[in-house]
């Protein structure tokens, strides 16, 4: 089966199911992870954000079958499963603030 390139794909879980082309970045995220410092992530717009995001919410939510192959499986020894809060913040425009509000509360409510 022939590899496909992964435009406008966004889920870290999709892009490896589906077969993808993928660059492998999880030396860098376990670094990054594993430092323990705190990161001020800035990029342009379409420059892989949100799967970054993604891929971190992957890992720590201890999906270890989806890192197989990738450097972040001889990486990680633990597999600790923490629990995530993802927020996505592009579903709505948020031009009040009772509107940010609501989806806070409701992502914390589901959460």
């Amino acid at each position: 089966m022939s590899k496909l390139y992964p435009i406008g794909i966004q889920s870290f879980e999709d892009l490896r199911k589906k077969n993808y082309i993928y660059v492998d970045k999880t030396a860098l995220i376990y670094q990054l992870v594993s430092t323990g410092k705190y990161y001020f992530l800035s990029r342009p717009r379409r420059f892989g954000k949100s799967l970054l995001i993604s891929t971190l919410e992957a890992y720590f939510s201890g999906k270890r079958e989806l890192f197989a192959g990738l450097e972040m499986e001889k990486l990680e020894k633990k597999w600790i499963e923490y629990p995530v809060l993802h927020l996505d913040l592009n579903t709505q425009k948020y031009d009040s603030i009772e509107k940010l509000e609501g989806i806070l509360n409701d992502a914390l409510c589901r959460w």
